[in-house]
């Protein structure tokens, strides 16, 4: 066989195994026994090891998987995988439709509708046609790229069977596992001795993420797409129903299930017809998706935060079960918040084996009026973390056990306090409390405080549990945490280890509103940070405070800013603006506990220090107050506010009289209704960005 027609033989192979691959994993209509299937198959092998440089990585015969990875590497995402809000009442979706016939101002809207697959969402990557990458949701904006695993899934497409191709092409979906593939891999587990999965969603999410390729080779997951990121398409797409059909014809699979219908009647009615066909379905969903269907019209709605304002997800109602509590038990998080759990008999709810419920706080359990012994009804809610909905009190024994919240913390023994406008009680061990200290670790070191790069979950999981660090402290005592430590860790080399030991220098010099952030303070968020780093300047003003009498002072300002407003007159500028004295009270505990203030020496002494918050004057901003209200398209409200404070102005959240400008996005509310009573400018996106650039 020549050159030229042994490689036209290996094509029209390739060409004709994914056109059955095709049938068989998309369709689900096989035109070839599977014998005929695995002889073309074999050919192909055949020839790709007698003539290795005709492999190429779109083959189907690099689907069976390659060598184990040593890890998984991030994957940034072209544009944020963003999540969906969610509706759970018919009210809710009934509101959802309202928002979007106002925004657009039109009396009927077209959705695109679908159902929600129970699955892991991924995006994949095509370049002039051929798949290049793939990677998990992570995030949003950085996943892990786990394309070699996602190569093995036969319903992914390593070409895209319509010409001409785009040149670059970003489609998502969810990697699932169907339910009669998930009965047959238990089956095998089951056979060969090996753990069973508990819900079909687990064993893709434990197949797609094998560090080695093969295993997850041999498991059968499926993937369904349900939308573009990114793309430079050959066509010029109106809706999203097109956007789906666009996608069907290029080789992969999608919903059949999908559907465009018209208003909240129609939203509804859909809803209705796939919870009754749920059962039936090939696949696990807990819910259905509702998205304008429009493309000109999403652009029109935007996003808000980290959602489309084009689209929802209405939810399935949670599951339910009954179970017996065992036990109360007490857990302590990140902040030092105590929260009951029940201890619950295993039972099996919303496809997954549960044995602990929340039950929130005191209250909660008062309310609830649940004791140990209890017969108790258990449901997942939003199908996510499991609770205590009420108590069986017919089923209730002769003697049970009533439980109160410890009066010592149950991990570091520090004394518990309780938070009366949050029925909340804390634990005040702070950055001592053993309990807290990971999280605290993480918290300490995440972008936004002290920004350690390369401190993650895995790494400060080892040091803590090597009694390597305690405290945040720890993390700068070069001579206990040295190099050579670093680098002996799991998965860690010298490379790695010189790079963490740079950034942990690198953060030693920081700002006093990223430290204070940093130190985990209950309620005490970045912009609370950011407004006490204003006031005090200096970490020592901040230390020697006298809190009582700031947080009696603030009270005093408070009630007579009430009176002055019922009056009509202006109201005094109040002292620590944006604080108010629950949020004072959480400072001064935290800074009372002799441990925390421990931790706070340690870390002066050992390097770290502050640079002084510069404040530039651009275009008048100086001095210039504003209020964010609505939805900007182009900024998000963080950036609009870093950019305004860099810029010397000053962003509030109420409007009166002291406002200058007032920045309105879409679906602005009372804000701008205010602002325009009291003849306060108001100006757009484009506005605030001429002012700040001028």
């Amino acid at each position: 066989m020549t050159a030229d027609a042994l490689r036209e033989r290996v094509a029209r192979l390739r060409r004709e195994i994914e056109q059955h691959n095709h049938r068989y994993y998309v369709l689900d209509t096989p035109s070839i026994a599977d014998a005929e299937y695995d002889r073309l198959f074999r050919e192909l092998q055949s020839l790709e090891a007698a003539h290795p440089e005709l492999i190429s990585t779109d083959s189907p015969t690099q689907r069976v998987g390659a060598a184990p990875l040593a890890e998984f590497a991030p994957a940034p995402h072209r544009q944020p995988m963003l999540s969906l809000n969610n509706a759970f009442a018919t009210d809710e979706v009934e509101a959802f439709d309202r928002r979007v016939r106002e925004a657009l101002g039109r009396e009927d809207i077209e959705y695109a509708v679908e159902p929600k697959f129970d699955g892991l969402a991924i995006s994949l990557i095509y370049e002039n046609g051929r798949f290049v990458r793939g990677a998990t949701r992570g995030d949003g904006y950085t996943g892990e790229d786990v394309t070699v695993n996602l190569r093995t899934i036969r319903s992914i497409p390593l070409q895209l069977t319509q010409s001409p191709a785009p040149q670059s092409l970003e489609v998502r979906g969810e990697v699932l596992m169907l339910r009669a593939d998930f009965e047959r891999l238990n089956q095998q587990q089951q056979a060969q001795g090996g753990k069973l999965f508990v819900n079909p969603r687990n064993a893709a999410a434990g197949s797609l993420r094998q560090l080695d390729p093969r295993i997850t080779a041999g498991r059968k997951l499926t993937f369904f797409a349900y939308g573009l990121g990114t793309a430079e398409l050959p066509v010029q797409l109106q809706s999203h129903s097109q956007v789906i059909d666009f996608i069907d014809k290029n080789g992969f699979r999608v919903a059949r299930e999908r559907d465009v219908v018209r208003g909240a009647a129609g939203l509804l009615n859909y809803y209705r017809r796939i919870g009754e066909a749920r059962a039936g379905l090939p696949y696990d969903i807990d819910g259905v998706v509702y998205k304008v269907n429009s493309l000109t019209a999403q652009q029109q709605l935007g996003h808000v935060a980290r959602a489309p304002r084009f689209a929802i997800a209405h939810k399935f109602p949670a599951e339910e079960a009954t179970s017996v509590v065992q036990g109360i038990d007490v857990q302590v998080g990140r902040t030092g918040t105590l929260t009951p759990v029940a201890r619950l008999q295993p039972v099996f709810v919303g496809g997954v084996n549960v044995t602990n419920a929340t039950l929130h706080n005191i209250d909660q359990v008062r309310t609830k009026d649940v004791h140990v012994g209890d017969t108790v009804i258990v449901r997942r809610a939003g199908d996510v973390i499991p609770e205590v909905v009420r108590v069986v009190m017919e089923k209730r024994p002769a003697e049970v056990q009533s439980f109160e919240m410890p009066e010592l913390c149950p991990v570091c023994q520090s004394r518990v306090e309780r938070i009366e406008s949050e029925a909340a009680y804390r634990c005040t061990g702070g950055l001592y409390c053993p309990a807290q200290r990971k999280q605290a670790l993480l918290h300490f070191a995440s972008r936004r405080a002290m920004d350690i790069e390369g401190l993650g979950e895995k790494l400060v999981d080892q040091l803590v549990d090597l009694d390597l660090i305690a405290t945040p402290a720890d993390l700068y005592d070069s001579e206990h945490l040295t190099l050579e430590k670093l680098a002996g860790l799991e998965r860690m080399a010298k490379k790695s280890a010189e790079n963490i030991i740079a950034a942990i220098e690198k953060s030693r010099r920081t700002t006093l509103a990223r430290f204070i952030y940093a130190l985990g303070i209950y309620h005490v968020g970045e912009e609370i940070s950011r407004l006490l780093a204003s006031h005090f300047d200096t970490l020592d003003a901040l230390l020697a405070a006298d809190w009582d009498a700031l947080i009696s002072e603030k009270e005093l300002l408070q009630k007579e800013n009430t009176k002055r407003r019922a009056k009509g007159l202006e109201i005094e500028e109040p002292l620590l603006a944006g604080i108010g004295p629950e949020i004072m009270r959480s400072v001064a505990t935290f800074l009372r506990q002799p441990h925390n203030l421990e931790v706070i020496e340690r870390l002066i002494e050992r390097g770290v220090t502050f640079e002084r918050q510069q404040t530039v004057s651009a275009g008048g901003l100086t001095g210039k107050t504003f209020v964010l209200t609505g939805a900007l398209p182009g900024l998000s409200r963080d950036e609009a506010k870093a950019r305004i404070e860099a810029a010397g102005g000053k962003v509030t959240g109420s409007v009166s009289k002291k406002t200058d400008f007032v920045v309105a996005g879409s679906d602005a509310g009372s804000k701008l209704d205010k602002a325009q009573a009291l003849g306060i400018r108001i100006i757009d996106e484009q506005q605030l960005i001429a002012l700040l650039e001028s």
